[in-house]
C-alpha cells in the first residue's frame, strides 16, 4: 500500500516530533553499529530545543503521513545532516524523498559537491543515492563516514 507522504519544511511547533523521530531511530536503528553510550551521547544532541535551532540555522524538512512526523533531513550549506526516518517507516522510500527534496534545495542555493557525514548504519543507504565515501571521522570511538556526490 503506497504511503500518502508529504514532504515540506519544519514548522517550530514539530520541534518535539522531529526530536522523537531522531532519538528513536538512534535507539533502534543505529543502536546496531553503535555503543550504548554513543547512542546516549548522540541523542544529546537532538532535544527539542537543538532542534528549534537547527530550524534557524538549516533548511529542516519533515516528512509527514497523515498528521504524523515520520522523518526529517536537513541542508547545511553543502552539507546533508540529521537525516532520520522512524523506524516504523523505514525501507518504505522516505529516507530517498527527504534527500530528494533536500537535493533540490541544495542545487537552487548553487551547490555542486553535496557532503554528508554519514552513520556506519547509513552509509549503505547513502552509496545507493550515488554518494562516495571519502574519509572517516571520529569524534572519540564514534566513527562518521564522510561521503559526497556530485549534484546533476
Amino acid at each position: 500500500m503506497a504511503l500518502e507522504l508529504a514532504v515540506r519544511r519544519a514548522s517550530d511547533d514539530e520541534a518535539d516530533a522531529v526530536s522523537r523521530v531522531i532519538v528513536a531511530a538512534l535507539r533502534e536503528t543505529n543502536a546496531r553499529d553503535y555503543a550504548p553510550d554513543i547512542i546516549a551521547r548522540v541523542e544529546q544532541s537532538f532535544s527539542p530545543s537543538a532542534m528549534l535551532q537547527f530550524f534557524r540555522k538549516r533548511q529542516v524538512v519533515v516528512a509527514i503521513v497523515g498528521n504524523q512526523v515520520v522523518g526529517t533531513a536537513s541542508l547545511d550549506g553543502a552539507t546533508v545532516r540529521s537525516v532520520f526516518v522512524d523506524p516504523a517507516f523505514q525501507s518504505r522510500g522516505i529516507g530517498r524523498r527527504l534527500m530528494a527534496e533536500v537535493e533540490e534545495a541544495a542545487w537552487a542555493d548553487g551547490v555542486k559537491v553535496l557532503t554528508v557525514p554519514s552513520s556506519v548504519t547509513a552509509e549503505p543507504f547513502y552509496s545507493k543515492l550515488g554518494f562516495r565515501a571519502v574519509r572517516d571521522s571520529f569524534h572519540g570511538d564514534e566513527r562518521t563516514i564522510i561521503m559526497e556526490r556530485s549534484l546533476r
